[in-house]
């Protein structure tokens, strides 16, 4: 049954706004980042995203269910950032240099991992599950730009997963603060050209 051209009980959307679940993701996934999942309320997120909570409740059933989509939004809009970053036209160390520049500007204060530990009580299996592929597909267009310059010659033979798990692994400590809160380097270009450096030698030289 509709009402006014739309499905009863569905919430009204101005066809020029941005789709009521994206926004309720978008907010809800900055809120958490911000203060953690036990911190933030339905409540929290209605009154932020602009919305009654009758509206995020008709697009996401419970906390956790709203928990998990947002990550997962979050998740898929930096492999979104990756794959058109490592499919660009220059040379495979300066796509990997992007990257690596985009990703500790975008981590700086995220951190997934300890995101997945906290909600980890409050969440089905399959929801966590569903996190954990989301999360390892993200680095897909890494491991398959590797695997293509192997292929094309344009680095020597290496395994290409492994190769991969160490350059994300490299720029989890490019993330790394020193005691008092300062970063080992003095800006996020000279930390991504450190990390390249060594994962390069390391493994191309």
């Amino acid at each position: 049954m509709k009402k006014n051209g739309r499905p009863l009980g569905r919430p009204k959307t101005n066809h020029l706004e941005k789709p009521r679940n994206e926004l309720i993701l978008e907010t809800a996934a900055r809120l958490f980042l911000e203060s953690g999942f036990q911190k933030v309320s339905i409540d929290d997120v209605a009154m932020n995203a602009g919305v009654t909570k009758a509206t995020v409740y008709y697009y996401f059933d419970s906390k956790a269910e709203l928990y998990k989509e947002s990550i997962v939004s979050l998740m898929e809009r930096i492999k979104c950032r990756i794959d058109l970053l490592m499919t660009s036209d220059k040379p495979l160390f300066e796509r990997l240099l992007d990257v690596t520049t985009a990703h500790l500007q975008a981590t700086t204060t995220l951190d997934l991992e300890a995101f997945m530990r906290e909600s980890k009580t409050d969440l089905s299996d399959e929801q966590i599950l569903e996190m954990r592929m989301v999360e390892h597909k993200m680095y897909e267009g890494i491991q398959d730009a590797l695997q293509l310059a192997v292929d094309n010659g344009e680095i020597p033979k290496v395994n290409v997963t492994f190769a991969t798990q160490s350059y994300l692994a490299l720029i989890k400590v490019g993330n790394y603060k020193l005691p008092d809160g300062t970063p080992i380097f003095s800006s996020i270009e000279e930390t991504s050209e450190n990390i390249l450096n060594i994962f390069w030698k390391g493994f191309f030289s």
